[in-house]
C-alpha cells in the first residue's frame, strides 16, 4: 500500500507534468498537439488514481480501530506511597534491609547509642529493659544473619499528624542463640537455621527533608 509520502512524491510529479505541458501548448508544432493531449490526459489519470488512492487509505485508517493502551489502576498502597515527596520504593526496601540488620545487631550487642538513632522513644524503651535485663542475668545474644528470603512492603499510611507510615514485611534466615555468663548456650541452636517472619513498621514526616525513617512498631509473624 502506498504511503502518504508516496502519495506526495508523485503528486509533485503530477504537479510538474502539468507545469511542463501548459509551458509547451501553443509553442509545439500542430502536428504534436496530440502527443501531448494523450500526455496530459495520462496525468489526469495518474492524478485520479493517486488521489482515489489517498481517499481510500484516509478512509481505511479512519475505520481501523486505535489500540488504546491500557492504563494499569493503582492500587491502594501505591496511592498512598505516591502521596509521600521524592518516594523511591526500591531505594526505601534497600534502606529497609539495612536497617533491619543494623537495628538486629544493636539490640543484641546492647548498642544503645545506635538504637536511639534509628527508633522511637517507646521502641527504644522496650529495647533498652530487654538489655538491661539481659546485662543484669550476665546474658549474651547472637544473631548469625544469613540472608533475606523477601522484603516486601505490606501496607502505608498518611496519619493526621502527617506522617508517613510504611509496613515491610521482612523473611529472613538466621541463627540465634542465647549464652550465659560460662558462654553456654542456654536457648537457641547454633547449628539451627530459622526462617523468621518480621513485620516492622518505619515512620517519617511528611514535612521532613530528612532520608532517615524511624522504626516505631516490630512484631513476628
Amino acid at each position: 500500500m502506498m504511503t502518504h509520502l508516496d502519495i506526495l512524491v508523485l503528486l509533485v510529479v503530477v504537479v510538474l507534468i502539468f507545469s511542463k505541458l501548459r509551458s509547451l501548448l501553443g509553442t509545439r508544432p500542430p502536428m504534436d498537439e496530440h502527443k501531448i493531449r494523450l500526455s496530459k490526459e495520462n496525468a489526469e489519470k495518474l492524478y485520479n488514481i493517486l488521489m482515489d488512492e489517498a481517499k481510500s487509505q484516509k478512509q481505511q485508517e479512519e475505520s481501523t480501530p486505535q489500540e488504546l493502551v491500557p492504563q494499569e489502576e493503582l492500587s491502594d498502597l501505591d496511592k498512598t506511597l505516591k502521596e509521600i515527596p521524592n518516594f523511591n520504593k526500591n531505594a526505601f526496601l534497600k534502606s529497609a534491609e539495612k536497617a533491619f540488620q543494623i537495628i538486629t545487631n544493636a539490640f543484641n550487642k546492647g548498642d544503645t547509642e545506635t538504637l536511639e538513632m534509628l527508633v522511637n522513644k517507646k521502641i527504644f524503651k522496650k529495647f533498652q529493659e530487654v538489655i538491661e535485663k539481659r546485662k543484669n542475668e550476665n546474658i549474651s545474644a547472637e544473631t548469625d544473619f544469613i540472608g533475606f528470603d523477601k522484603v516486601e512492603i505490606t501496607s502505608a499510611k498518611i496519619t493526621a499528624q502527617k506522617n508517613a507510615q510504611i509496613s515491610v514485611e521482612f523473611v529472613s534466615e538466621q541463627v540465634n542463640v542465647l549464652r550465659n555468663s560460662e558462654n553456654e548456650v542456654i536457648e537457641g541452636d547454633e547449628n539451627y537455621i530459622q526462617n523468621i517472619t518480621d513485620v516492622w513498621t518505619f515512620e517519617k514526616a511528611l514535612t521532613s527533608s530528612s532520608p532517615n525513617w524511624l522504626l516505631v512498631s516490630t512484631k513476628k509473624s
